[in-house]
């Protein structure tokens, strides 16, 4: 795992001290989402600085996309890996996930202590159903960037149909989307209307090797394993870490196309499979994760810090929920270092595989009905106080009580979605607005 094998020869001379500074900053700004985060670094790094140019960084976020995990935060190692190797990725990477995950670690403790508080509970009330726009925002950017033609928007439709009706898992519906990809691109490529790089399309100087790339993954691939090992051989495969560690490392494998495509399947593994959390508990930490700078995907950390609070044998709650959210952590961010560094030197040939791109392209598809899935299900949970499983042939539908339908969280909802498609205003200033009237309306 040598710096040298993998830097990149044409970066600009950045001072590795410089590099520090620039992306702390990047890190404690990066608030938005993806689009946000992705448009700060583009403006702090290729507009301002020029340390990248827009040809390179666009390449770069095109491979970040056929990676499983945060693709802001690959990008952010992409960049550091260009201009310093190994040791910059790290930088990069680590400094655009531990501002916000240390702000989520500290929201997570001030949750686990006073989330019964009334005022804590009124300000969630407004939070959680601001997330029911920003989740419907998020649906229609991905749609209108995906969704290029009839075979992408009946994908789409077609995920939608199997996660919310059928209770498909979501890796299936990923995967059979990747395969269909690959059949059209073979058969029918003009109903994905891809562009793939030319020849020409390179960003670095050095031949990529299989050895090198193979030696990188097993040295990541143990990195990440690690803790894992630790607490198999102290605590043993029952331990509620073992399960917590387990699970976020199988879902860091499937995040493609970003948080929210991954939200649905965490949330109905963590809530109605483990049990570690409620579904109001899960809209509520999707509203924190929301608020803080980093990637949407640290909502995972709050799911591990609960889960740990909650099973805190042979430690004290505390110290339970603060192991179960910093293994999450790592289990969740480790792999991004590893598919950057594996894959990055090979980045000019990944982008002229036409089969992969095509794969990508329907995977992103899906991923739209996916998303539309995860905004139906925190609609039924913000709106609803209670829902009812109902069984229909080989369908699975949550049904609500209409007589436990909350009028304040409709009400905050649509003042929210006023704010972001009207008025176009920021999320933050959404969130705290909603947070206020989450308290107004609990006083009547």
């Amino acid at each position: 795992m040598s710096a040298s094998a993998t830097s990149a020869s044409a970066a600009p001379s950045i001072s590795f001290s410089e590099l520090v500074r620039v992306f702390a900053r990047i890190g404690c700004l990066s608030f938005g989402g993806p689009a946000g985060q992705i448009a700060l670094m583009h403006r702090e790094l290729v507009d301002e600085r020029q340390w990248v140019d827009e040809g390179s960084f666009l390449r770069a976020l095109n491979l970040c996309h056929l990676l499983p995990g945060p693709e802001a935060q690959q990008l952010a190692t992409w960049i550091g890996w260009r201009m310093h190797g190994m040791a910059g990725g790290l930088i990069g990477g680590l400094l655009f996930v531990v501002p916000g995950a240390l702000v989520m670690l500290a929201l997570s403790i001030l949750y686990a202590l006073a989330a019964h508080v009334a005022l804590i509970a009124a300000i969630f009330l407004g939070v959680k159903a601001a997330v029911l726009a920003i989740v419907v925002q998020a649906v229609l950017r991905v749609a209108g960037r995906a969704l290029k033609g009839t075979f992408q928007r009946v994908l789409a439709l077609l995920s939608f149909i199997a996660l919310f009706l059928l209770d498909a898992p979501f890796p299936l519906v990923v995967g059979v989307a990747a395969l269909l990809g690959i059949i059209v691109t073979r058969t029918r490529p003009d109903w994905l209307k891809l562009h793939v790089a030319p020849a020409a399309s390179g960003i670095s100087a050095r031949e990529p090797s299989i050895a090198g790339t193979i030696g990188t993954i097993l040295g990541w691939g143990a990195v990440w394993w690690a803790p894992m090992l630790a607490i198999l051989l102290l605590l043993g495969p029952h331990h509620v870490l073992w399960h917590i560690g387990l699970f976020f490392s199988k879902l860091a494998v499937v995040t493609f196309g970003g948080a929210y495509a991954v939200l649905a399947y965490m949330a109905q593994q963590a809530v109605d499979s483990m049990g570690w959390v409620s579904a109001k508990e899960m809209a509520d930490g999707l509203g924190l994760a929301e608020t803080t700078p980093g990637p949407l995907i640290m909502v995972t950390q709050f799911i591990g810090f609960l889960a740990g609070w909650r099973s805190p044998e042979p430690f004290s709650p505390m110290t339970m929920g603060i192991l179960g959210a910093a293994l999450t952590t790592w289990v969740t961010f480790v792999p991004c270092f590893l598919w950057v560094f594996a894959f990055a030197p090979w980045m000019t040939k990944l982008e002229r595989m036409s089969w992969l791109q095509g794969a990508l392209a329907a995977i992103t598809a899906g991923v739209v009905g996916v998303i539309a899935n995860l905004s139906v299900w925190f609609a039924l949970h913000v709106l609803f106080r209670t829902l009812d499983p109902v069984a229909v042939g080989p369908m699975q539908l949550l049904w609500p009580d209409v007589t436990s339908f909350d009028w304040r969280a409709a009400l905050i909802a649509a003042v929210a979605a006023l704010l972001v498609f009207r008025f176009k205003r920021g999320m933050i200033v959404t969130l705290g607005i909603a947070a206020g009237l989450g308290v107004g309306l609990s006083l009547i």
